[in-house]
């Protein structure tokens, strides 16, 4: 629980190191956009989540059961299958199956631009047999049961294809190295290797495709600006779907307005209008100096991020007086939500949905639940005994 008194400080720049460890990765100069779309297959839908390119026709597999979790990154709200959970999305270049478990081949430097580099890389993976349905099954067995590294080899390099083909069609939205996309891609095939489920009936390719497009999309968001522009829930829905949605708007005939749009996707205008903000601005740096005669430069002119004295005065006073008002209603809760009381709303490092479910053996979404009615429990009670008291006093963790 958070006292919210401000509006909320400007998003923190990702750090320098790790865009560095993530540019590392990948080789070869920007750019020849033509010739690495001569390489996209073609007669494929760009948008469908389970596109595959071992040829096999997927329109009898089974529809993966979804499950809401709301304090996850939209993208995989919108993508996840069961079993996909974003807080196990490692960072950029992370290996899932563990340092050192096989070597998988690499998008080499060379002279060439973006396109040969592909190339080459494509001519190597070819080389690796496309698994038959049953093979993939037995091969899933073995990795779930015993950890085999031979067999999660097989499986991450028969479809690697698939992974470039992902990243293609993302390309029109990330308009720099390609190969980034597949390196991060990769990455999301092997995750996908480790949490499958071959019992769950679904094919794997549909099902490492969500992995695959959760990690090139949380690798879009992280670097499409220097400084980031989703941050919070609200941001990431907003960046994933707001120029999509204005699309659908006008092909109906309608006229995108914030209004419109708001209503059309469950957000307020305000926040409309501040996504296509960030996303309409270019980055500038704070350190360049504001004229030829001067050596200010513009952050020296920024107001300070921090809350006045007064504000930070009024913060604690309220603090203080939830706090206070708050020991009265800890007898009327449950031992569930007194435990979440302490580790998820008053703790200044909240435990996450996960912990509290793998305690008491349920769902992060229940857990959920369990937190949004202790919240409504406690705004209710305050109402009724602090006067002028503001549901805005009071916060979920996001």
């Amino acid at each position: 629980m958070k006292i919210s008194r401000q509006k909320s400080p400007a998003p923190d720049a990702p750090s320098q190191e790790r865009r560095k460890s993530r540019r590392a990765k990948t080789a070869g100069e920007l750019g020849d956009r033509g010739g690495a779309e001569r390489l996209k297959p073609e007669d494929t839908d760009e948008d469908s989540p389970d596109t595959d390119l071992t040829g096999e026709d997927e329109t009898d597999t089974p529809e993966m059961e979804l499950e809401a979790e709301p304090d996850l990154d939209d993208l995989v709200e919108e993508l996840a299958p069961e079993g996909m959970d974003q807080d196990e999305v490692k960072e950029p270049g992370e290996t899932p199956l563990g340092p050192g478990a096989f070597r998988l081949p690499v998008l080499k430097a060379g002279r060439g631009g973006t396109a040969d580099i592909l190339h080459m890389y494509m001519q190597e993976i070819s080389r690796f047999p496309i698994l038959k349905p049953e093979e993939e099954v037995e091969l899933a067995r073995r990795v779930r049961d015993t950890g085999d590294q031979d067999a999660a080899f097989r499986l991450v390099t028969s479809h690697l294809r698939l992974v470039v083909k992902i990243a293609m069609d993302f390309q029109r939205r990330w308009m720099q190295n390609v190969l980034d996309l597949v390196q991060e891609g990769n990455v999301g095939l092997m995750r996908a290797v480790q949490k499958f489920d071959p019992e769950k009936g679904i094919k794997f390719s549909y099902y490492a495709a969500f992995w695959i497009k959760a990690y090139i999309l949380k690798f879009i968001m992280d670097n499409w600006r220097m400084v980031k522009i989703g941050t919070t829930q609200t941001q990431r829905k907003l960046f994933y779907n707001l120029n999509k949605e204005r699309q659908r708007l006008q092909s109906q005939g309608f006229d995108p307005t914030s209004s419109t749009l708001s209503k059309s996707l469950g957000v307020s205008v305000e926040d409309i209008e501040e996504m296509d903000q960030r996303l309409s601005r270019s980055d500038m740096s704070l350190d360049i100096t504001i004229g030829d005669d001067t050596t200010a430069t513009r952050m020296d002119f920024l107001p300070a991020l921090g809350p006045g004295i007064e504000e930070t005065l009024a913060n604690s006073e309220i603090s203080a007086l939830l706090r206070e008002h708050l020991a009265s209603i800890v007898p009327m809760l449950s031992d569930k939500e007194q435990d979440i009381l302490q580790k998820r709303l008053l703790s200044d490092s909240p435990v996450t949905l996960r912990e509290i479910g793998d305690q008491y053996g349920i769902t992060r979404e229940r857990v959920r639940q369990i937190e949004a009615r202790l919240l409504q429990k406690i705004r209710e009670h305050l109402t009724d005994k602090i006067e002028d008291f503001s549901k805005d006093w009071i916060r979920e963790n996001e």
